[in-house]
């Protein structure tokens, strides 16, 4: 099929004679909050290669991009101060993640205000310039944060501005809608990474890349969403894969669970690692793992055979008789996952 596309008024028509991929990615939300557009303020873009250290630094938004970078200010010296309307920080984790977080995060000096909504934004008052903070933010509860530099950390949306017009089909959200296993908009356009909704990460966006590649060469190949895996570069790391416990609830499984703290293994003695957290969700009736959650150093790596496992749907027994070395952090896993056998049995 051939998929005609203006990139604007003013240059020539191209014409794409096999397929058109739309991979354009998305923007951070900004969210209307009366004040906002009055203060100047960073996205993740500006805070990713910022021009001066801020003495101190708000952050609108507790995710996986609010609290990497509040970490990361916190520790080259900024005095940081995240604030998250709703009643947890990275909500789209386990609880258990948080609150294994939380006590790192409030040694390296950050305070987090937890479910208290920002309701207006103001330039500061003119101080001498040894004490002027350039934004005010004040939140639903009556408190008051002054800082140096405002972050808005409060989502991402698609941007659809360029292929809008184009009639092509959208989610609730605004995402390029695409068949999940073909990638296809409509027949001869696909959509990769960001832009389709399926999960905004980069690994994600390359397997995607490979999938329509495949296709355009006619072989029959299928994305499949099972088991995508999500770091957030936090320290300690924390990695997910697969369906959290409220989510499997959801969906009638009959769920179990079992769970651990890496810091109580060996490896978290010889490293001094303390409060981490380790949650694995299993199917009882089918006897295999479908979530898991780790807070843990290098959980980005220890993740690799749990994404294995729910892809292919490897049984519990057959996880827990597999050997770790010792004292590798994974070792952690074993017994975790003999606890989950155990109790699908």
């Amino acid at each position: 099929m051939t998929v005609r596309l203006k990139p604007d008024t003013t240059t020539e028509t191209l014409i794409a004679q096999r397929a058109m991929v739309i991979a354009n990615g998305g923007t951070a939300v900004i969210p209307p909050i009366p004040g906002l557009d009055t203060v100047e303020y960073w996205t993740n873009r500006q805070a990713a290669i910022p021009r001066e250290l801020p003495g101190s630094l708000a952050i609108l938004g507790g995710g996986a991009i609010g609290i990497e970078l509040a970490q990361a200010f916190a520790r080259l010296g900024s005095k940081v101060t995240v604030i998250e309307a709703g009643p947890k920080f990275l909500g789209l984790e386990e609880p258990e993640a948080g609150a294994a977080l939380r006590p790192h995060l409030e040694v390296d000096g950050i305070t987090l205000m937890i479910g208290d909504p920002c309701v207006s934004i103001e330039k500061a008052s003119a101080q001498p310039s040894s004490q002027r903070a350039a934004v005010v933010v004040h939140l639903k509860s009556g408190s008051v944060v002054s800082a140096d530099r405002l972050l808005v950390a409060t989502g991402r949306r698609p941007n659809a501005e360029a292929w809008r017009d184009a009639g092509l089909p959208q989610t609730e959200r605004g995402w390029l809608k695409v068949d999940p296993a073909t990638l296809e908009a409509q027949a001869g356009v696909f959509g990769a990474g960001d832009i389709t909704g399926l999960g905004g990460f980069t690994h994600l966006a390359y397997y995607h890349g490979q999938v329509i590649a495949r296709r355009l060469r006619g072989i029959d190949a299928r994305a499949d969403h099972t088991a995508v895996p999500r770091v957030t570069f936090t320290d300690p790391e924390i990695a997910s894969v697969g369906l959290s416990e409220a989510a499997a609830r959801a969906k009638g499984i009959d769920v179990i669970v079992a769970s651990a703290d890496p810091a109580e293994a060996v490896r978290g003695y010889i490293h001094d690692f303390h409060n981490g957290a380790i949650k694995l969700v299993g199917d009882r009736a089918r006897g295999v793992l479908i979530g898991a959650t780790l807070v843990t150093p290098r959980a980005g790596e220890i993740i690799g055979e749990l994404v294995l496992a729910i892809k292919v749907g490897t049984p519990l027994k057959t996880l827990a008789e597999v050997i770790h070395a010792f004292p590798t952090f994974n070792r952690v896993l074993g017994a975790s996952l003999e606890d989950l056998a155990a109790k699908a049995a």
